[in-house]
């Protein structure tokens, strides 16, 4: 992608008026270079688009990961909660058998 950035603007500048003496050849010059600007612009305006794409899909996907990994943890909670339920249950039926 650099590349391509790197071999457009070497033909661009190419393009580039080499007498500048006359007031047509200024406005030429001013006219290119803004042409040029326009299309950085459009340039760098798609590259931020792209860049705010891969941070929403990361973030995405550190959410899922991040609500996958509560919801096993959850679920390894639940099932102490219920060993040390059981184990109270029993403990206390062998209590009562004394």
């Amino acid at each position: 992608m650099k590349q391509d950035v790197v071999i457009s603007s070497l033909a661009k500048k190419a393009a580039v008026p080499t007498k500048k003496n006359a007031a047509g050849d200024q406005l030429q010059d001013a006219l290119w270079r803004l042409e040029r600007l326009e299309a950085q612009m459009q340039k760098l305006s798609e590259l931020v688009r792209d860049h705010a794409e891969d941070v929403d899909r990361l973030v995405r996907i550190v959410a899922e990961d991040r609500n996958t990994i509560r919801r096993q943890l959850l679920r390894k909670h639940h099932e102490q909660v219920r060993v040390r339920k059981h184990l109270r249950s029993n403990n206390s039926k062998v209590g009562l058998d004394y």
